[in-house]
């Protein structure tokens, strides 16, 4: 007895059409889709080597710098403390900033590579 595999499933629970490696290959070097793979990249790439050296200064701060650190800002609070608190500000910040990236910049081109794929343009 054999049984046939249902197709696969897209979210909605709608069919999804299966598409070959050479279509994945050819969306993959079309100019839309390097534009997306560009405009993610010149936006990820900076905010990533800023914060990471951001939390590399707070880390070298805090290993040789101790009485810099140590400094009281008032009542008891210090200069390490107020850094600490900022770099879990400074990650929402940047998730902020990479939601409304995505929301304006790459979902749109996203979708449009993904309609046209989906089309069999």
């Amino acid at each position: 007895m054999t049984t046939e595999a249902a197709p696969p499933q897209g979210s909605a629970g709608t069919s999804v059409a299966s598409h070959t490696a050479e279509e994945f290959r050819s969306v993959q070097q079309s100019a839309d889709f390097a534009e997306l793979r560009t405009s993610h990249r010149s936006f990820a790439f900076p905010l990533t080597v800023a914060f990471i050296a951001w939390y590399l200064l707070y880390v070298l701060l805090s290993n040789y710098a101790g009485d810099f650190m140590g400094t009281k800002l008032f009542g008891n609070i210090n200069v390490a403390l107020a850094l600490g608190v900022a770099q879990f500000a400074t990650t929402f910040l940047i998730a902020w900033l990479y939601s409304r990236h995505a929301a304006a910049r790459l979902d749109p081109k996203a979708d449009a590579i993904k309609a046209r794929m989906e089309a069999g343009a």
